[in-house]
């Protein structure tokens, strides 16, 4: 590119925008990428129900330890095709672009989605892209959406939780959220902390095959544990208590959240999955999520009950009970 910067005229649909897609973009996804640059992608799926999920992200600074927009994108949507029990194949990309964003920042996005995209084994076939005026992009904006296939017998939803139920959690707590935040804020830490931003179908298809009656899956990223355990409850009418001894969560994470005055079960996470199965199917869930990538600090945190329905607690190491409440407001703004 004779250019270093996005110009508005990158987005004008002429000789700068088909370069821009010819020498950025196709290079940068490589092999992922659609080749024949098409509007629409022309794909082979297997007969059958397909599951499909699309989300924009936004994240402020747009690299951070562990990750950036890119991934956040790529593993975001594979993981929400994923909570649906589905095999994720396929994405597209659409980009909002800010005029001055540099063209090597650019770059070094699509690198990491063409990398995030091989780890998860799918393909980017599709995208388009859109350029705003300086000062009303905040550098970039990713929209995905993907599509997956869904084997014959899976129904997985956050409406099938019953009593008895075991809640598991894929790792630690908060991760994603504080590793942002630190670096927005200028925050520093004794140890490394790294976002966790990673593709989850590969423990989510362990688990399934481990626990072929896994009630639902579910990643808490934005409002965290805290959302996702309130949304369950609500959905399906019922009760669900944490034992707060048994959720994993980092020193450096616990830490920056009494500093901050965060609740770290409402922080947000990237490469963490919820999965609530049958009492009887528990041991056999949690051990393959174990065995799985990014699931080695799994552990299984709370349990389901009838009543009081749609209702959240959790046990403190004190053996008090408190009510797990959903975030209220904007605690980590442009996180995801």
């Amino acid at each position: 590119m004779a250019q270093d910067t996005i110009l508005l005229a990158h987005g004008s649909g002429g000789t700068l925008m088909r370069r821009l897609i010819d020498e950025v973009f196709v290079t940068g996804f490589g092999d992922a990428g659609s080749p024949a640059l098409d509007d629409a992608a022309t794909l082979e799926i297997p007969d059958g129900r397909i599951a499909m999920s699309t989300d924009t992200y936004t994240v402020s600074p747009l690299f951070f330890p562990g990750g950036d927009i890119g991934r956040l994108a790529v593993c975001g949507t594979v993981n929400d095709v994923a909570t649906s029990g589905a095999r994720p194949l396929y994405l597209s990309v659409g980009f909002v672009l800010e005029e001055g964003l540099p063209i090597a920042d650019l770059k070094r996005i699509l690198v990491s989605m063409h990398e995030s995209a091989n780890e998860a084994g799918v393909r980017i076939v599709t995208g388009d892209t859109k350029v705003v005026e300086r000062g009303h992009g905040d550098g970039v904006y990713v929209n995905t959406a993907g599509i997956g296939t869904l084997a014959p017998g899976v129904s997985l939803s956050g409406s099938h939780c019953k009593p008895g139920d075991v809640v598991l959690l894929s790792g630690t707590l908060g991760d994603h959220g504080i590793a942002v935040v630190s670096i927005r804020e200028g925050l520093e830490f004794s140890t490394d902390l790294r976002s966790d931003a990673a593709p989850l179908n590969h423990l989510t298809a362990a688990v399934l095959q481990a626990a072929p009656d896994v009630r639902c899956f579910r990643d808490p990223t934005r409002g965290g544990l805290a959302s996702t355990l309130n949304e369950l409850a609500g959905a399906s009418g019922v009760s669900i208590t944490v034992e707060e001894t048994a959720v994993p969560v980092r020193s450096q994470v616990l830490g920056a959240c009494e500093m901050l005055g965060y609740d770290f079960y409402q922080v947000a996470n990237e490469g963490k999955m919820v999965a609530v199965v049958p009492a009887d199917q528990a041991d056999a869930a949690l051990e393959a999520m174990r065995s799985a990538p990014y699931g080695e600090d799994a552990a299984a945190i709370g349990s389901v009950a009838e009543s009081p329905a749609g209702s959240v607690y959790v046990r403190t190491s004190f053996g008090a009970t408190r009510i797990m409440d959903m975030l209220v407001g904007e605690q980590l703004p442009r996180i995801c």
